[in-house]
């Protein structure tokens, strides 16, 4: 086993990397709609994939979400930037503009979408997204097509998400009438964490050994890592490729 302190932002870039490379993903960009939901890990994500298809001019991460989580007493209002809209790359073609509600209704089986989440189980792979819109904003719109058309969702989510316990009994928690502040919606959708981007990029297996560190390793992963020399030495080179990578900046 070799051991890897993955940061926050080493785990956003990770996780877009490696869903560049997804075979769905790769699949539905030669033919089907792929919708890049904003958020903040999905702007690496959709880095990467409109980098993958040549597409990347005239996008930003700067106002790529529609809510992020800042700490105690800081002004969201410093960093307001206008919203560019979903990333909607249909037949392998950047639709710029466009959001999730724009084509929702047209998506069918085989189309994708790609959407953040705010909590993840490990254990059992389930991930669940904090809701603040009284109609549900994004996430009921995803839930709609995955439910009532088979669109496959698939949840690119940092370990530093990880919570304890079963999210849909947290959910139930926060939807609860007598509780106050956001409310929760579990997805019906594959987790992707770094773990898996590992897997998928190197072929060597991880896991989750410890967690948390200080001068801008705060929330960081301990990752183990094993498998034979050849994956091991891919995975070690993967990893130092993403250690410049500057924390998210909104």
């Amino acid at each position: 086993m070799k051991q890897f302190v993955i940061t926050s932002s080493m785990g956003k870039r990770l996780i877009g990397r490696a869903l560049a490379e997804h075979p769905t993903i790769q699949a539905v960009l030669k033919k089907g709609t792929l919708v890049i939901v904003a958020g903040t890990t999905n702007g690496y994500v959709a880095e990467e994939v409109l980098g993958a298809v040549g597409q990347q001019e005239g996008f930003s991460r700067k106002g790529f979400c529609r809510g992020a989580v800042f700490p105690p007493g800081f002004s969201a209002k410093s960093v307001a930037a206008e919203f560019p809209g979903d990333v909607v790359i249909t037949d392998g073609v950047w639709q710029k503009g466009k959001t999730i509600f724009d084509v929702v209704d047209d998506l069918s089986a085989g189309d994708v979408i790609l959407k953040g989440a705010n909590a993840l189980d490990v254990r059992r792979g389930h991930t669940a997204v904090l809701v603040g819109h009284p109609q549900g904003g994004t996430a009921t719109a995803a839930v709609t097509a995955v439910v009532g058309r088979r669109v496959q969702l698939i949840v690119p989510v940092g370990l530093e998400k990880r919570v304890l316990g079963n999210v849909a009994d947290i959910a139930a928690e926060l939807n609860a009438a007598s509780s106050h502040g956001p409310r929760m919606l579990p997805l019906p959708g594959q987790a992707f964490t770094e773990l898996d981007a590992i897997a998928l990029l190197t072929g060597a297996a991880a896991r989750l050994l410890a967690g948390g560190g200080v001068c801008g390793a705060e929330g960081a992963a301990w990752i183990g890592v094993t498998g034979q020399d050849k994956k091991l030495g891919k995975a070690e080179s993967l990893i130092q490729s993403l250690a410049g990578e500057p924390p998210y900046q909104p």
